[in-house]
């Protein structure tokens, strides 16, 4: 499809005698690339900032980086969600830019490549986009985390085309909101961290970085960042440093799921101790309906990401054990066992971004089923521990 050659939306600040012009583009198109190049090619600006972090640069300039991430390290840490969150939100702008034939974030890509040719300082003023994702998972809601997770399974299993409405759409606003567009809209607690906390956070970094040591700065970001970031960069509400590190810092974690967790692990346990001292029949009754509950749902989800039978058996048996241990997860345990079973090659990483965009990548890459694995494992452990805990109470009452 035909890309418009109109220009981009501009806005032009002067904060302590550095002139920033606010460029605002498309990520997706092949008209903001090249006016992005033409504008850095004048010459006229000693530095460029781009709407770009450190690890989307390095997706954008490093084609393998993949290659060199240590999958059950990640998993360890407990950012397999994050990476699949991160893999997800790629395959959606992925699979638009095919659509479009323009490289996703060629704009931003062609900004850094134009400093550097330039001789221009290259300044990356947007947030960690691991950073942004965690303060979105903590800002919304328990029963709106659903929604996310299904808003990124959307992203990847629309075959859906985009039309011209939908690229003016995107040139008005940014990928990430794009993904989660019907609920930032109507979620406040959604569009913060998504739209707000980054504009403040870019136009923070701005004056930090910019604001005072150059002469003339061109800044490019998403359309639908430039109103917010031109308003924080006029009427600055406080230190752009303390600014910065505020919105760097991911709020801690509720603690109501840890005390969820082992108030369930002590229910449980004490089910089995009244089920015993009742009589052993009943308390073996009582175990058999957890192992059977907790690890058959755990191993029915590893079974639908299409894991090794070996891990299917070792998610059956880990997860009745792991859900009376909330330290550790029986989704981290089943990935354990699927990557020594089929542990992922050079060409599954290589190959993670292209498979992904495809729903049944998700099942074929190793790596991709992996994370899978421990996502499905995962669940449906924790689906099986409150439905086992039920029946466990409900036969003691009935007993």
């Amino acid at each position: 499809m035909a890309d418009t050659a109109t220009a981009g939306p501009r806005k032009t600040v002067t904060v302590d005698g550095t002139e920033i012009v606010l460029l605002g583009t498309a990520h997706i198109s092949q008209a903001s690339t090249d006016e992005v190049i033409a504008e850095i090619g004048s010459g006229q600006y000693d530095a460029v900032a781009v709407e770009l972090c450190e690890s989307r640069l390095r997706s954008l300039t490093d084609p393998h980086y993949l290659e060199n991430l240590d999958l059950f390290q990640v998993l360890r840490e407990g950012r397999g969600g994050l990476i699949m969150a991160n893999l997800a939100l790629g395959a959606y702008q992925q699979r638009l830019a095919e659509q479009l034939g323009v490289e996703p974030g060629a704009e931003l890509k062609a900004a850094a490549q134009q400093a550097e040719d330039n001789g221009a300082e290259l300044v990356l003023i947007d947030r960690e986009v691991g950073t942004t994702m965690r303060r979105l998972y903590r800002n919304v809601p328990w029963y709106q985390r659903f929604g996310l997770i299904g808003g990124l399974i959307a992203s990847v299993a629309t075959s859906q085309k985009i039309d011209s409405e939908d690229v003016e759409r995107l040139k008005k606003g940014d990928i990430m909101e794009s993904t989660f567009r019907e609920m930032a809209q109507s979620s406040k607690t959604l569009y913060k961290p998504l739209i707000e906390e980054r504009d403040r956070y870019m136009a923070a970094r701005v004056l930090e970085q910019c604001a005072g040591k150059f002469r003339k700065v061109l800044v490019v970001l998403g359309a639908g960042h430039l109103e917010g970031v031109a308003s924080a960069l006029e009427k600055p509400v406080r230190a752009p440093d303390a600014e910065v590190k505020e919105l760097d810092t991911c709020p801690p974690p509720s603690r109501w799921p840890k005390f969820l967790a082992w108030a369930v692990v002590v229910i449980v346990l004490s089910g089995f101790a009244l089920g015993f001292a009742q009589s052993p029949e009943l308390g073996w009754t009582l175990v058999a309906t957890w192992v059977l509950l907790n690890g058959g749902l755990s191993a029915l989800g590893v079974a639908i990401a299409y894991g090794h039978p070996i891990t299917v058996a070792g998610a059956f048996l880990a997860a009745p054990l792991t859900s009376l241990n909330p330290t550790i997860g029986a989704g981290f345990v089943a990935a354990a066992i699927e990557l020594t079973v089929r542990r992922p090659r050079v060409g599954d990483f290589r190959s993670l971004r292209k498979h992904v965009t495809r729903w049944q990548g998700w099942w074929t890459n190793r790596v991709a089923r992996t994370l899978l694995v421990f996502l499905f494992a995962s669940i449906g452990s924790a689906a099986g521990t409150y439905l086992a805990g039920a029946r466990i109470i409900e036969r003691l009452i009935s007993a």
